[in-house]
Parts: structure tokens; C-alpha cells; sequence
């Protein structure tokens, strides 16, 4: 079995990790396996994307189709265009793509107009909002998938109600927290640490990318503002991301407590993550990770394809509501944050499952 393995943004890099450690531990069993990997080049910052190469052990990609920046529509032609002849010319027996990124979507379509079965890892989560690139990215990609692996009972619920056999569903944990228990031991302490003099569970992190939340030039300096606020203090760290970067530069945004760094890499990133007082975002997979390592997440969206992280985790989803915020952060300073739990499967082994059923229907 050839398998073509699709990573084209950070999130990928992190879920492809320990799958190509569970192929190449087969492989060495004894099985018929192989991979070749595919970057697409949709994330081309070097901190981006190859530091999560090195750092994650991840071997150097077959090919690079250098897609980088431009519209939806044009990254996904580009991606479209340059997978096609990829496939062309290196033929396989699967294609596997892994999240809800947009060349997680161009792949897949380019797989099935080849003919070729598609294996999609985190399968079936949905946000139920249609404004989001990424929903509408699941929703094709899902509508294309051969074999579907997921995250959560959830996930397995979407994927039933639009009438996709369950033979076809496997239910195997979460492969980006395979990465994250895999690397605990080796996360490293960023220069921020020193440079600024932080201590743990005395700071907090923040992200922002998503366009609902950093397009609009004015709504962005307000929730920073109020964030900055309701912080009493406390530094916040900030890894710009370069969509937002390019909003804050037009901004007259300082404040004493409010530090812009350049985004880190994996397990320095991580390492701010865990020693940290709680983290705000717009992203999923920090919530996921939140959950894992029990630190509080103030989640700035209204809704969320993880609810199991809200369910059982530690994340609250507060959107960009001034009331919801403000009641989030006096339950956080008044040390009452809900205590989480880690939800069913999320143990280290969710790529291992995903290769052994992979070999397992590839024998029959």
C-alpha cells in the first residue's frame, strides 16, 4: 500500500507527526506500507513550516508544490493544479488528508477525480458555521472521503446523520495529541521567557487569526483593549500571526503589559502554553491542547467543532462579547475555573489505530 500524505498549513504538520512514525513502524514489522509526503507550501513562513519539520522529526517532504499566499480561490487552484500532476506522476493507492485547511479540501477533490480512495484524519467535526473557510473546507473534504477517522463521538454522529456507513467511520482519538504527550518532555523555554522575565501561571497567551476577529481594524483594537483591561496585569503574550500582523501595523495599540512576539515554533510555543496562567484564542487545535494540559482557554468565537472541549475540557467559548469576556475573566482571577478532563481516546495512540485499520482493509 502507497500512501500520499497531504501537509500544507502548521495544524498539518503536527497531526502527520506521529502517523508517519506509525507507518514506518509497520513498515519495519513487516507490512506492506509505504508513504510519500506531500507539502503544498500553504504556510511559507519559516516558522510556520519547516521548524515544525525539524522539530517534530518530521522527514524533508517528496515534494513541494510552493503554493504560498493569494485569494481562497487562487491557493486552491494553484494547490489543485500542482497535485494533479504530482499524482500524474507519482501514482498511489491512497491519498490522506489530515484537518480542515484549504489543501486539505484541493487534495481531496484532486484524489477523487483521479480515482484514487481518500482517508481523511479528523473527519466529521463541524462548527455549524458557514462564515468559516474551514467549515466549508470539512464539509467538501467529508463529502469526497472514502474512510474517515475520528477525533470524538461527536465526529461519528455527524458523519451518521449524513448517512455515511459506519464501517467506514473509525473512531481513534486525536493524532495532534499523539504529538503534544509525545513531545511533554522536550518542549523548551522560548527567549521571551527570560527577556521578560516570566513566571509560571503569571502570564497569559494570546492568539488571534481568524477574519471575523482580526479583519475589521476596529473591532480588533477594541477586544484587545478590553482583553489588555480585564488582564489586571498580568503580560500577555502575543505570537503575531502574519494575517494579523498586517492589521495591528495600522493600529495604535501599547499597553505596558501587552507583548507582540513572531510566531514560535512547536514546543516552544507549547512550553508558553503549559506554564501559562490561561490562554485566549480563535484557534481549535489550542483548545484541544488547553484541555490536555489542564490550563484554562478563553476561546474568543461562537461556536467551536470541538465541543468535547467545552464539555469535558477546559475551554469556554465567549465570542467577541464584552459580557461573556468580562464574566470569564472574574471567574478566572477568582480561581474558579472549571477543573477538565481529557476526552475518550486522546491517549498517544490515535495514529497507530488509524495505520493498523489502514493495513487492516488494504489485506482484505
Amino acid at each position: 500500500m502507497n500512501i500520499t500524505i497531504v501537509a500544507g498549513a502548521r495544524p498539518n504538520f503536527m497531526k502527520i507527526a506521529p502517523i508517519i512514525d506509525a507507518i514506518k513502524s509497520k513498515k519495519k514489522q513487516g507490512f506492506d506500507i509505504s508513504f510519500r509526503l506531500v507539502h503544498t507550501g500553504q504556510h511559507y513562513d519559516k516558522n510556520l513550516s519547516d521548524t515544525f519539520f525539524e522539530e517534530l522529526n518530521i522527514p524533508h517532504p517528496d515534494s513541494n508544490l510552493e503554493v504560498k499566499s493569494g485569494s481562497q480561490a487562487e491557493q486552491t487552484a494553484a494547490i489543485m493544479i500542482g497535485f494533479e500532476k504530482e499524482l500524474e506522476q507519482n501514482p498511489c493507492d491512497l491519498v490522506m488528508v489530515v484537518g480542515d485547511v484549504t489543501s486539505t479540501m484541493a487534495c481531496a477533490i484532486v484524489a477523487k477525480k483521479a480515482r484514487i480512495k481518500i482517508a481523511h484524519v479528523e473527519a466529521g467535526i463541524r462548527s455549524g458555521d458557514m462564515n468559516m473557510p474551514e467549515e466549508i473546507n470539512r464539509i467538501v473534504t467529508d463529502s469526497l472521503t472514502d474512510y474517515f477517522f475520528t477525533t470524538s463521538t461527536y465526529a461519528n454522529a455527524n458523519l451518521e446523520k449524513l448517512g455515511v456507513s459506519k464501517n467506514d467511520i473509525f473512531f481513534v482519538g486525536n493524532v495532534m495529541i499523539d504529538t503534544l504527550l509525545k513531545n511533554q518532555d522536550k518542549l523548551k523555554k522560548p527567549q521571551v521567557w527570560d527577556a521578560l522575565g516570566l513566571e509560571k501561571k503569571k502570564y497569559l497567551v494570546m492568539t488571534l487569526h481568524r477574519p471575523s476577529n482580526v479583519d475589521e481594524a476596529q473591532q480588533l483594537k477594541s477586544l484587545i483593549t478590553q482583553i489588555v483591561k480585564l488582564g489586571k496585569g498580568y503580560p500577555i503574550i502575543f505570537p503575531v500571526h502574519p494575517r494579523t500582523k498586517k492589521i495591528l501595523e495600522g493600529l495604535d495599540l501599547s499597553f505596558e503589559n501587552l507583548h507582540y512576539i513572531y510566531p514560535l515554533g512547536y514546543l516552544s510555543f507549547n512550553y508558553l502554553v503549559k506554564n501559562a496562567f490561561a490562554v485566549l484564542t480563535d484557534s481549535g487545535g489550542i483548545t484541544e491542547e488547553t484541555t490536555v494540559m489542564n490550563v484554562p482557554c478563553i476561546t474568543l468565537r461562537n461556536s467551536t467543532e470541538r465541543p468535547e472541549t467545552c464539555e469535558i475540557g477546559t475551554n469556554v467559548l465567549v465570542g467577541t462579547d464584552s459580557e461573556k469576556i468580562s464574566e470569564a475573566f472574574k471567574i478566572l482571577l477568582h480561581g474558579n475555573w472549571k477543573q477538565g478532563q481529557i476526552p475518550e481516546l486522546w491517549d498517544g495512540n490515535a495514529a497507530e489505530r488509524i495505520v493498523s485499520h489502514l493495513v487492516g482493509i488494504y489485506q482484505l
